[in-house]
């Protein structure tokens, strides 16, 4: 049994206002705390949150439209590239400890698994 659209639909849905809410605490609150360098790798964060919460939205709506595997992989791997990238792109930001800069290549590489594996599995659809 694989996993049910809602569920990438709506954890899309919670994680692209979430990256709305810190583009707006970035810009604001955080702008005067920041060095602008810190800022631009909080933003970066922020912004690819967003365009992988809507693909996490693309994966749902492709398993509600016609179920394939590979659709809810490429899910889970973009989550787990949020978690990765933007999570330890904001934990840098914010902490200034480097070590978490060591993440978020692991991050990348999940977004790429998952682009792939959501191409796989549009591909397969096509048969």
């Amino acid at each position: 049994m694989g996993t049910e659209p809602r569920v990438f639909l709506t954890i899309g849905a919670v994680l692209a206002g979430i990256s709305v809410a810190a583009g707006a605490f970035g810009a604001h609150a955080l702008k005067a705390i920041l060095t602008p360098e810190m800022l631009a790798v909080f933003e970066t964060g922020a912004r690819y949150q967003m365009y992988h919460a809507l693909a996490l939205i693309a994966v749902g709506l492709s398993l509600e439209r016609r179920p394939h595997p590979a659709f809810a992989r490429a899910g889970w791997a973009f989550l787990v590239g949020i978690a990765l990238f933007s999570g330890s792109l904001s934990a840098l930001a914010l902490s200034g400890l480097r070590v978490f800069g060591a993440l978020t290549p692991l991050g990348g590489l999940a977004f790429l698994i998952g682009w792939g594996l959501l191409a796989w599995g549009w591909w397969q659809q096509a048969e």
